[in-house]
């Protein structure tokens, strides 16, 4: 998760365990705007292997109950949109019925994008243990898929524009949110954590580190001067920071819940 970060420097900031495992989050994000329900990314899912999950073991409600939390079940999801297609990102998308995979928002219309896409059905050889193609497929096979424009700044629904990145895999898309005067971006792996804000701390996940580096440091500057409201995917202590400008350079202000807002 650090990269070439040395653990004597990031062990200072998250524990790891015996066996160098660390806790980390797969968080979601619901929007609910008028008669849509967006439902952005949607952690590993449940239907892999007791292997598979041994390399990983997910703890913590699944999103089914996190849904019925709010007054909502799975049914009432309108729109499932993938930042992109990496396990952890959209393993939920798809559920295992009798043998059979099966959409787990059988009402929605899934969103990707073409380069993306193309990209994860077409894997290298390094990514190509993230993109499990039972998780992918499917969606395509139900005909509920359909494509946004790789273009910066496209509208995706109201109040909600798209920003792209390639530094950790192709096309990534970070769905960017007005909300009561605010603007939220949703930081998927540009940024998992508040620990990878620092430009050196880098993902070994990440397909093109020079330019993920080039793009933290472009959102950054820009996210300082604007005020954004950062959102984490997998931060497990930290659900939301503003930035703030420090002597070491930009760093987290305080963390807080987007319920705050």
């Amino acid at each position: 998760m650090f990269g070439v970060v040395p653990k004597v420097l990031w062990s200072r900031v998250k524990e790891a365990d015996e066996r160098n495992y660390c806790t980390w989050m797969m968080r979601s994000l619901l929007i609910e705007q008028g008669d849509r329900l967006i439902l952005v990314d949607t952690g590993m899912g449940d239907k892999q292997s007791e292997k598979f999950f041994s390399h990983y073991e997910p703890h913590g409600p699944s999103i089914t109950a996190s849904l019925a939390e709010k007054g909502f079940s799975r049914d009432d999801i309108t729109d499932v949109f993938l930042t992109h297609l990496h396990f952890d990102h959209c393993g939920g998308c798809i559920n295992k019925e009798d043998d059979k995979l099966v959409l787990a928002f059988r009402n929605a219309t899934y969103w990707c994008n073409k380069e993306h896409w193309q990209w994860a059905v077409e894997p290298n050889a390094r990514e190509v243990a993230s993109f499990l193609k039972e998780n992918i497929l499917p969606i395509e096979e139900s005909g509920q898929l359909k494509f946004v424009d790789v273009k910066e700044g496209i509208a995706f629904a109201k109040d909600i524009h798209l920003r792209f990145c390639s530094g950790h895999t192709r096309a990534m898309m970070l769905p960017q949110i007005k909300y009561k005067g605010e603007t939220i971006v949703f930081m998927a792996d540009l940024l998992p954590s508040t620990h990878h804000i620092p430009l050196p701390w880098i993902m070994s996940y990440d397909m093109f580190p020079m330019d993920s580096l080039k793009e933290k440091e472009t959102f950054l500057k820009e996210a300082l001067a604007n005020d954004f409201v950062l959102y984490f995917e997998h931060d497990p202590d930290t659900e939301c920071c503003r930035l703030k400008d420090t002597p070491k350079g930009i760093r987290a202000g305080d963390g807080f819940k987007i319920s705050d807002l």
